[in-house]
């Protein structure tokens, strides 16, 4: 077995599986907005975020609060107890309400849409192990069945019923296989990923740092058919210098300890206890 895939064997000293092998801070700062992207490519979810009036929810308007919103949504999910899977959830729906279609919108959308939530979790399922897959190598089939079984707190940490979490790692295939062609990107949710890609949130100076850099590994993490729909190009030289890129990360994070690899998900838990503590807003 290499360094990078003891990295993510998965299983603490006693044996057990340790989620904690499954937290990590490398894989969302590469695959986040690739992440979103994916997400938003189903039109009802894609067009639920574009029109949402919940606008102190909106990367583009707040990205460092709804930054710490996703992050702390993981963390919660996969790192909380249920009771703080419990109390996010709450403050989940309370701002979902206020999300979904009306008789201009150009798709029917519902926040609350089980099956729309299901798709987000799917999502963010496949692409951290995707990931993860990339920065230390695949996991032992037992430990996969193990992750992947865990995994569906991303859905029930919304309102995805745990029987609605497909039954096995072939399920989900069979559920991925299918839904992903469904994906597509028009021109008003084009316009929206580009400014995701391009950083537009942030201040210029850290956008005209970043930007460049961003949207080229951004560009090699996402599936080929959303990358012709964005009008971005991908050459094998380019996914020779990603996976060297991803593979020395991988070495480099495979050393670090948990809380060290765990964050910024560990400080974002802290954080949501907190809050919750004092009687503070969740999100």
């Amino acid at each position: 077995m290499t360094i990078l895939s003891r990295a993510r064997a998965g299983r603490s000293k006693s044996g057990q599986f340790d989620v904690r092998d499954h937290i990590d801070g490398a894989a969302a700062f590469y695959g986040a907005t690739a992440n979103i992207i994916m997400q938003l490519s189903l039109p009802p979810v894609g067009y639920g975020v574009a029109e949402s009036t919940v606008h102190t929810g909106s990367i583009t308007r707040h990205p460092v609060k709804r930054t710490r919103t996703t992050l702390t949504y993981l963390s919660v999910a996969l790192l909380g107890t249920d009771a703080d899977r419990a109390a996010y959830r709450a403050a989940i729906n309370s701002a979902h309400r206020h999300v979904h279609s009306t008789a201009a919108s150009p798709v029917r959308y519902n926040a609350f849409d089980k099956n729309l939530q299901l798709w987000v979790a799917a999502c963010l399922y496949w692409g951290s192990n995707d990931v993860l897959t990339r920065l230390y190598g695949p996991l032992d089939e037992a430990v996969a069945d193990e992750f992947y079984d865990y995994a569906h707190h991303l859905g029930t940490t919304l309102q995805v019923p745990r029987d609605m979490w497909p039954a096995d790692r072939a399920a989900f295939a069979d559920y991925w296989s299918t839904h992903l062609p469904r994906t597509t990107v028009d021109p008003t949710i084009k316009a929206y990923f580009d400014g995701l890609l391009d950083l537009t949130m942030l201040p210029t100076p850290l956008r005209l740092l970043f930007a460049p850099f961003h949207r080229w590994f951004t560009t090699g993490l996402l599936p080929p058919h959303l990358r012709d729909q964005l009008d971005l190009t991908w050459t094998p030289a380019d996914e020779r210098r990603l996976t060297r890129l991803l593979h020395t990360t991988g070495r480099l994070y495979a050393h670090l300890p948990h809380p060290l690899r765990n964050f910024p998900f560990n400080a974002t838990l802290a954080d949501m206890r907190r809050r919750n503590r004092q009687g503070k807003p969740l999100i």
